[in-house]
């Protein structure tokens, strides 16, 4: 019995194909969490990755690495990689094209989610709180090199990470708009604002736009104000 159970494993490695040393293999390693190919996983609470501007997830990953943002399981995974590796790992998830997951069903009233898509176009100047649109795009698909896109996302990824930016758990290098703006919300904004993003299709050209038709009306890490 012991000779044949060596048998059946000297030929399994006989026959074990090499595994391919590449970039796409070696991303594998995010994919337990993001979900096959960087798309995201079924909890939702993951980001997707693939096709968001290069520019951003690499800001992202030297965030995690650098101690901005506060995760510990991606610290540790990113901890010994260079900026050149983290580019190159950002790059591949930018090129992936793949599809987005249907919206989410919303569950405010009309009023709510017309108040929400008032501040994500238009903003509020009184507060000084500008249009989600200005940054993200005005199909909020995100904006080349480092603005990502808001919708395809879940409701819990987006209130998690606005939560983040209220509490100072998720920062970005100064100066840090969204920190800035996620504080002057109401919890019952963010609540319309996060509903109204998740429960909205996706445009028919997914992609973030090569640049916003206009500068930034705030100042903001990695854009001209």
């Amino acid at each position: 019995m012991k000779a044949a159970w060596l048998l059946l494993l000297a030929a399994s490695l006989a026959c074990a194909q090499p595994v391919p040393d590449t970039l796409a293999q070696r991303a594998q390693a995010c994919t337990g969490c993001h979900g096959k190919e960087g798309r995201a996983a079924p909890d939702g609470y993951y980001p997707r990755l693939a096709g968001k501007p290069a520019g951003y997830l690499y800001n992202q990953l030297l965030n995690f690495r650098d101690g901005r943002r506060d995760y510990g399981l991606m610290s540790e995974l990113i901890a010994p990689l260079s900026d050149a590796y983290l580019k190159e790992l950002a790059g591949h998830f930018a090129s992936l094209d793949l599809p987005y997951p249907p919206p989410q069903p919303t569950t405010l009233p009309a009023a709510e989610l017309a108040r929400a898509e008032q501040l994500i176009r238009r903003g509020d100047a009184g507060r000084k709180l500008p249009a989600c649109a200005a940054c993200h795009g005005e199909r909020l698909t995100g904006a080349q090199p480092v603005v990502p896109g808001l919708l395809g996302l879940s409701r819990d990824y987006l209130n998690g990470q606005l939560g983040a930016w209220r509490s100072g758990q998720r920062r970005a290098q100064s100066p840090d708009c969204m920190a800035q703006i996620a504080r002057a919300l109401t919890d019952t904004e963010i609540n319309a604002i996060t509903q109204f993003l998740a429960s909205r299709p996706l445009p028919a050209d997914t992609h973030p736009v090569a640049a916003l038709p206009a500068p930034a009306p705030v100042a903001c890490a990695g854009m001209a104000p």
